[in-house]
């Protein structure tokens, strides 16, 4: 009997970043997908006009009248492949984030029953693992990963005790349960869409992958980790002593108000004790930013006031004008 292969939308998002979305787009436009819906946040590059040059039935455009950031557009590009096609699972990606050639028939042929969302292997084009879009297992769920995480913690390898490892990459590996994944190839049945809800918009970038995933968990979906689901995410970040450097500095601000919004949702009962240790390594981090030491320590006070008052509110103009960037 010929089996019947579910039919998958792409959901995309992108602004001014045309040389990255060429690539992404004619990438899926290559592979076997229903629908490719691309939500244009306001780019001013001639994402537009490059867009609406295309010819092909499966591609849905939206643009946005302003950058309503990388939630926002998600929470656009998901409902609308949830609401205009007929799809069986979204796929959602980055405009710098893509299937590897094959990735999407790799996909369809899975035995999907026992999960209702799938995260893809990302690598760089390199090959390399790429670390931002590593899954992990939420240590406060479970006490082995938890025991590990402390016992990594005095090394500075904490991060080891609950992401997958290099060895959970290896083709042929089996599917794992994960807690958390990313949008970069992250994709979703259409009922676990429906169950999970949209991506809150207000938190504009970083995070909102990582809330959303854990959220979905804390519903009872399951969510695994397919190692041949091969993508790629062609970005480079800037990594300092302490790790990630965050450029332009507005960027500071969302990045360490949603990670404390995140952590109240992993650590639960632990997340006032925990609070103080990650303040305390945050600001370690000022070292890195040189002479722009004193607007990193504003910005991650300004996040961490919002952050534990869970407040969404504060307008993107404002963060630009207060880091400098306007």
């Amino acid at each position: 009997m010929t089996q019947t292969l579910p039919t998958i939308a792409a959901a995309v998002v992108t602004h001014d970043r045309l040389s990255k979305l060429t690539t992404t787009v004619q990438r899926l436009l290559a592979e076997p997908v229903g629908h490719v819906v691309v939500v244009d946040n306001a780019s001013s590059d001639g994402t537009a006009e490059w867009l609406a040059a295309l010819d092909d039935p499966r591609l849905i455009v939206h643009r946005s009248d302003s950058n309503l950031g990388g939630a926002g557009g998600f929470s656009i590009a998901m409902q609308i492949a949830r609401d205009r096609t007929d799809a069986d699972w979204i796929a959602v990606m980055d405009d710098d984030g893509r299937p590897r050639p094959g990735a999407m028939k790799a996909f369809a042929r899975m035995d999907l029953s026992g999960w209702d969302a799938i995260g893809a292997a990302v690598r760089h084009p390199d090959g390399t693992i790429c670390e931002m879009n590593r899954p992990y297992r939420n240590p406060f769920w479970h006490l082995g990963r938890f025991i590990r995480t402390l016992a990594r913690m005095p090394l500075g390898k904490g991060r080891e005790g609950f992401h997958l490892g290099d060895a959970d990459y290896r083709d042929g590996g089996p599917v794992l349960a994960v807690d958390m994944t990313s949008f970069v190839g992250l994709f979703l049945s259409r009922e676990a869409l429906t169950r999970a809800g949209l991506p809150d918009p207000r938190l504009f970038i970083y995070g909102d992958d990582q809330l959303y995933t854990l959220q979905m968990r804390r519903k009872g979906l399951r969510i695994g980790f397919a190692p041949d689901v091969r993508f790629e995410h062609d970005t480079m970040a800037l990594q300092g002593k302490t790790g990630l450097v965050l450029r332009p500095l507005w960027k500071v601000f969302y990045m360490y108000r949603n990670a404390l919004i995140a952590y109240r949702v992993a650590a639960g009962p632990w997340f006032w004790p925990l609070v103080p240790v990650l303040l305390r390594k945050w600001r370690g981090k000022a070292a890195d930013y040189g002479d722009d030491a004193a607007t990193f320590q504003a910005m991650l006070d300004l996040a961490v006031r919002d952050g534990l008052a869970r407040k969404l509110d504060r307008p993107h103009a404002e963060i630009l004008r207060r880091s400098g960037s306007d």
